[in-house]
């Protein structure tokens, strides 16, 4: 588990190698990821967009963003959570993802939420950050 705070919102990270979907002799390794994002802040806020880093084993950049997350755009009261879901495949066997959510108060102030680097490694690799 993954996790980092900013402005009150905490987003914590698990992933899981997912081997049924994973094919190694034709360098297709893939990684689900469950992401918690918990308002522990006293404004409401309102998911707008997100930007993500995807780097493997290589150092191949990946760089994914889009409006929302799983096609939302979660309002969280102060106290509130939501969580999703989303995978990521790669050419190699190992990599590390990093990236942050712009995130709207309710007063109209747009802010930038880390998302912690997380590592994708086998099950059977240490736990390291590549």
């Amino acid at each position: 588990m993954y996790q980092a705070e900013t402005r009150g919102v905490r987003v914590t990270v698990t992933p899981e190698y997912q081997s049924d979907k994973s094919d190694p002799d034709e360098n297709r390794w893939f990684w689900a990821y469950t992401v918690e994002i918990a308002n522990l802040g006293e404004e409401t806020v309102r998911l707008r967009s997100r930007h993500w880093r995807i780097v493997d084993a290589r150092g191949q950049i990946q760089e994914v963003t889009g409006p929302g997350v799983v096609g939302e755009q979660p309002v969280l009261a102060p106290g509130e959570s939501f969580e999703y879901t989303s995978g990521c495949p790669l050419a190699t066997s190992s990599g590390f993802m990093v990236g942050h959510y712009r995130m709207e108060t309710g007063s109209g102030e747009f802010f930038d939420a880390a998302i912690p680097a997380f590592s994708l490694d086998l099950p059977q690799a240490p736990r390291t950050l590549n």
